[in-house]
């Protein structure tokens, strides 16, 4: 049977999300179908649409899903042309999701159509300039009981535009440094910084971003007890002797102040090229030391520390940027992560056949990144917003 749609937009005033179905619908059809051809009654990407429309309208649960779509069958049977008003039952959508696709290829598809159009088509961004945030999340609920291991994704981020390049799935034998490899080989890394937590800080990996054409930018723990040494040493103020001025050093300080939510925060980074050519790290060319302060209405204070490395030099990234990226790392928390877990109640999901509960997150990515792509700040308003006028529109279809 051949399905075609009619052009759909859905835009919401004020803040602008304008949602191509038409399009987007066009570039599912180019998925591979991995069902076997008898008692298929929905077309693949009839089905992954709909997923993601009901995700943007706010249904959580494969569940919810089903039943947006069998409350509306008539108008979206009208918008897909559809020769049957009936929708799947929610066991069919939960077998479709685990079977009929593969993750990594719906990843790729949906990050290659934000990506175009947050960049445009064929553009390579200039060095450093685009910052790839990198880190794993374990899904809760895919955990059977009395076990400790389900699900754990490893996912590659956009911070600033809200778009999850590759998401991999870490085996039960391995674990996020083993994956990363093999998550940012599938990526073009030109023009992008790979930023990471201490425990992705490593030697073979960091020559593989280089090598790629990217840089790396790693906090530094006790995981690399040698470099980490040199570091504090070269950041560590030396007693000054009667008489003796202080060593000369290249030492280059930026200070920010924030203030909001009931705390006032400090933050200094010092940067160095010193260790350069001392600490045998690939490519190394900058070492940085990142303080921050911390004080509430009550008086009560905190201190922090992070020491890190780069393969940025200076001439491209000076101490003001080096510190947006060390806190835009932290995107991929709050943007990504958080949001699947706090709007999209993700842990609550408890898809554990086949693949489904990764192609469950990458829908969410999806949906996060429709949003997140047209300047949403506040997902959850923005996803009961789009309900509403979601509604509206299908309902001129009848």
């Amino acid at each position: 049977m051949n399905y075609t749609t009619i052009p759909f937009e859905i835009e919401l005033p004020e803040q602008a999300v304008v949602f191509d179905l038409n399009e987007f619908y066009a570039l599912l059809t180019s998925l591979s179908d991995l069902r076997y051809r008898r008692g298929k009654r929905y077309q693949l990407a009839v089905l992954l649409a709909i997923a993601v429309l009901a995700k943007l309208a706010g249904q959580n649960q494969i569940s919810d899903v089903a039943q947006w779509a069998k409350l509306r069958v008539e108008e979206l049977a009208q918008l897909f042309h559809l020769t049957r008003l009936q929708m799947p039952h929610p066991t069919t959508w939960s077998r479709v999701l685990a079977g009929a696709v593969d993750p990594q290829a719906l990843t790729k598809l949906v990050a290659h159509y934000l990506d175009q159009a947050c960049q445009g088509p064929g553009q390579i961004p200039a060095r450093g300039s685009l910052q790839l945030a990198v880190d794993g999340k374990a899904l809760r609920g895919t955990i059977p009981l009395g076990k400790t291991t389900g699900v754990h994704l490893v996912a590659a981020y956009l911070p600033l535009n809200g778009v999850v390049l590759m998401q991999i799935a870490v085996e039960v034998k391995e674990n996020e440094i083993v994956v990363a490899p093999k998550l940012l080989a599938q990526i073009d890394l030109r023009g992008m910084v790979v930023t990471g937590d201490a425990m992705f800080c490593q030697r073979q990996l960091s020559a593989a971003i280089v090598g790629a054409g990217g840089d790396y930018l790693w906090t530094l723990k006790a995981n690399q007890k040698g470099v980490l040494e040199d570091l504090e040493l070269l950041f560590e103020e030396p007693p000054l002797l009667p008489g003796c001025s202080p060593m000369p050093t290249d030492f280059e300080e930026y200070e920010q102040w924030d203030k909001g939510h009931g705390r006032l925060e400090h933050r200094q980074i010092t940067v160095s090229s010193m260790l350069k050519e001392y600490t045998p790290w690939p490519h190394l060319e900058q070492v940085f030391k990142l303080e921050s302060w911390s004080s509430d209405s009550l008086n009560r204070t905190s201190y922090a520390v992070r020491d890190g490395l780069t393969s940025l030099p200076r001439k491209v990234a000076g101490p003001k940027r080096l510190l947006e990226l060390a806190r835009g790392h932290w995107g991929i928390e709050d943007g990504l992560h958080h949001r699947r877990d706090v709007s999209f109640e993700e842990d609550w999901s408890q898809l554990r056949m086949g693949k489904a509960a990764e192609v469950n997150a990458v829908l969410n990515n999806t949906a996060i990144g429709l949003l997140i792509g047209q300047g949403v700040t506040n997902v959850a308003q923005a996803r009961r917003e789009f309900e509403y006028y979601c509604h509206k529109n299908l309902l001129a279809f009848t």
